[in-house]
C-alpha cells in the first residue's frame, strides 16, 4: 500500500510542477488562430516529456530508499555489513567511480542500483539475496550492479524515456489536431475529435514507447552482465549467481526502480514489456563470453 500511495502522489505531484511550467513558459498555448504552432507544441512535449523523466532521476535515491525501506551500512560495524561495503568498494575503485552507499534492504531475492550520477550511486541488496546465495555469487551481483552505475544506465535511460515520451505527446497532438480540423472539419478551438485523438494515441504510442524502452533495458542488462564478468575477472560467478536467480522468485521492486534490479523477466506477450532478459538467454551469452 505504501509503494501504490507513493507511486501515484509522485506522480500527481511530477506533472502539477511539469503543468506549471509549461503555463508559466506559454508552452502550453500552441495552438493559434493561425492553426497548430509546432514549435510551441514541440517545447511542450519536451517538458512534458523529459521533465518527468529527469524529475524521477533526481528524486531516484531517496525514493528508492523510502519505498524499500534500504537501510545505509557504510559505516556498520557488523561483519557482513563490513564486507558488502568493502566488495563495493573494491569494485568501484575498478570501475573508476566513486564509493556508493551501500545498503540492505529485507525483502526477496534481488539487488538494485540507482540515483542520479554515477558519484553518488545508492548499491542495495535483500536479506533473501544474501541468505540465497554464496559469497561470491552475491559478488556477482553486486559487480552487475556496479556496471549499471559506471555505465551510465540511470542517466541513459532517463533520456530514452524521455525521448520517446516527447514522441508520444507530440505526435498524438499533431495527429489530433489533424483529425479534428481536416477530418471532422472543426474551425473553432480544439474539438472532440482533438481530445479523444490524443488520448488514444496517447495510450497506444505509450504502449509502443514502453516496448521501445524495454528493449533498451534488456540490451543494458546483458552489458552490466559482462561488466560483472570483467570485474570478477571471469563469467562463471555471474553465471552461477543467474542460475541461482532462476530457482528463486525474484523480489518485486518499486517500479521506479525496477529496471536497476538483478532479475524479473516475464514471459509470453508481457515479455516485450520486461526490462530484463530471460535468465536463460543471459546464461547463454556469459557462455559465449568464456569461450571467446
Amino acid at each position: 500500500m505504501k509503494r501504490i500511495f507513493l507511486f501515484v502522489a509522485t506522480n500527481l505531484a511530477v506533472m502539477l510542477v511539469l503543468g506549471t511550467v509549461a503555463n508559466l513558459l506559454g508552452l502550453n498555448r500552441f495552438l493559434s488562430d493561425s492553426g497548430l504552432n509546432l514549435g510551441a507544441l514541440l517545447g511542450f512535449a519536451a517538458v512534458m516529456g523529459f521533465g518527468g523523466a529527469i524529475i524521477s532521476l533526481l528524486m531516484s535515491k531517496p525514493m528508492a530508499k523510502w519505498s524499500t525501506g534500504a537501510q545505509v551500512i557504510n559505516d556498520s560495524p557488523d561483519a557482513t555489513h563490513q564486507w558488502l561495503v568493502t566488495t563495493v568498494g573494491r569494485f568501484a575503485g575498478q570501475a573508476g567511480i566513486a564509493m556508493p552507499e551501500v545498503a540492505i534492504y529485507e525483502g526477496e531475492p534481488n539487488a538494485f542500483a540507482t540515483g542520479a550520477f554515477k558519484n553518488s550511486a545508492l548499491v542495495a541488496v535483500s536479506t533473501g539475496l544474501l541468505q540465497g546465495m554464496n559469497r561470491e555469487e552475491v559478488e556477482a551481483v553486486i559487480g552487475h550492479e556496479i556496471s549499471h552505475v559506471a555505465n551510465g544506465d540511470m542517466v541513459t535511460m532517463t533520456l530514452i524515456q524521455g525521448v520517446m515520451n516527447t514522441f508520444v505527446v507530440f505526435l498524438s497532438r499533431v495527429i489530433g489536431y489533424v483529425v479534428d480540423r481536416i477530418v471532422l472539419r472543426n474551425e473553432r478551438g480544439l474539438g472532440i475529435g482533438y481530445y479523444v485523438t490524443t488520448i488514444v494515441l496517447d495510450i497506444a504510442l505509450g504502449v509502443l514507447a514502453a516496448i521501445i524502452v524495454a528493449w533498451f533495458s534488456r540490451q543494458r542488462e546483458y552489458r552490466a552482465d559482462r561488466g560483472s564478468a570483467d570485474l570478477m575477472g571471469r563469467p562463471q560467478p555471474m553465471m552461477n549467481a543467474l542460475a541461482r536467480l532462476g530457482g528463486l522468485a525474484p523480489g518485486e521492486l518499486p517500479k521506479t526502480i525496477q529496471a536497476m534490479g538483478i532479475a524479473g523477466a516475464p514471459s509470453g506477450l508481457m515479455a516485450l514489456f520486461s526490462s530484463h532478459p530471460p535468465v536463460e538467454q543471459r546464461i547463454a551469452a556469459l557462455q559465449q563470453l568464456q569461450q571467446h
